[in-house]
């Protein structure tokens, strides 16, 4: 149980009315241990409403994408969501987790260090010690305990884990069991088990797939947002959510100075402005979604705390041009160029250009 304390509630707490609402009135076929009807659970992702009830969009994006995803998991093939960083694999992965079991915490956080007890099962040694290994002394993976519930389990950042710690999960996936030679016993998966992994291959320390575990996931590759409007949308709705979590003061819209932080990621990573006529280069950094958000909420936060309650170019200039900035010589080269061939030049932008220059 979460209280509306905490400071980031899980997806099946939070949105908690709407889950409930679209069960109330689904009346479409529910795959075995779903608690909503495939249909149901697009709607939950792409919004809509269930009866009287609004049900806000989760994924702002290509329908079809949310389709695929989650008929993959009505299916015997785990699903693998796929994209640069900022691309919303995680966000996406809670919630459908959270429509489809109600439980969006049986979580594997994938990093260089994961080792097969991560998703396999572990040991209490004070009693493997005391007794012997034994079901009492056995610990649950996420992962094992989602395949005795027939729930879904997450497996994030799959490619940071080493290859052959990767490759624990083909017996898993393709059998749909997992052994337990030490008990001379095995755990066979409850009808409603999947997997859900998210992967990028941006990142350092990437370890690619074996065809082996390939062939066991369907790849959903998330793009990123086709439009200025569509990613404008997704960043002023995740501020807007992080913002009541954080309990920061509500300030008046700055949709104009969040456009115009959209704007220089999208140039940026693009290495052409929005009207194609300027060429430029692209910094080493993703220069994501999710980075673009965090910029907004820390320019929030000087605004509603150290400034005058109005976001402002001089409280997102810093943590923008640390966004931009990963090398400091290559980087900042990039980035002081826009500054003079874009920024300089805009209608509008004398403000920021100035904030950004004195910061950078």
């Amino acid at each position: 149980m979460t209280t509306p304390e905490v400071l980031r509630q899980h997806a099946e707490h939070a949105y908690a009315h709407e889950l409930a609402a679209l069960a109330e009135h689904d009346r479409y076929p529910r795959p075995p241990k779903w608690n909503l009807s495939p249909r149901a659970v697009l709607t939950y992702l792409m919004g809509g409403w269930a009866g009287e009830t609004e049900i806000t969009p989760k994924y702002v994006g290509e329908a079809r994408l949310m389709e695929i995803a989650v008929a993959t998991l009505a299916t015997d093939r785990a699903l693998l969501l796929l994209g640069v960083p900022g691309t919303a694999k995680s966000w996406v992965s809670e919630h459908l987790a959270a429509a489809v079991s109600g439980d969006s915490t049986l979580l594997v956080q994938g990093t260089a260090g994961t080792d097969e007890n991560a998703i396999r099962y572990g040991w209490n040694y004070a009693r493997l010690l005391a007794d012997g290994p034994s079901e009492a002394a056995l610990v649950e993976s996420p992962v094992l305990h989602a395949m005795r519930q027939g729930k879904i389990a997450r497996l994030e950042e799959l490619t940071r884990v080493q290859s052959d710690v990767q490759d624990t999960l083909i017996t898993i996936l393709s059998e749909k069991t997992l052994p337990v030679p030490e008990l001379n016993t095995e755990v066979q998966a409850v009808r409603g088990f999947n997997l859900i992994a998210t992967a990028n291959n941006r990142d350092k320390g990437v370890n690619d797939l074996s065809s082996a575990l390939k062939r066991r996931f369907n790849t959903v590759i998330l793009p990123v947002p086709d439009s200025l409007e569509d990613e404008l949308l997704i960043v002023t709705r995740r501020v807007d959510s992080m913002g009541r979590s954080l309990g920061l003061p509500e300030l008046p819209p700055a949709l104009e100075e969040i456009r115009r932080i959209v704007t220089v990621f999208r140039e940026l990573r693009a290495g052409v402005t929005e009207d194609g006529k300027t060429k430029l280069k692209s910094p080493s950094g993703s220069l994501s979604v999710a980075e673009a958000i965090s910029v907004v909420n820390h320019g929030l936060a000087l605004a509603a705390h150290f400034g005058n309650g109005e976001l402002s170019p001089h409280d997102t200039a810093a943590s923008l041009v640390g966004a931009v900035i990963k090398d400091p010589v290559q980087d900042g080269v990039i980035w002081r160029e826009y500054l003079e061939t874009v920024a300089k030049k805009r209608d509008g932008w004398k403000v920021f250009y100035n904030a950004c220059r004195a910061v950078s």
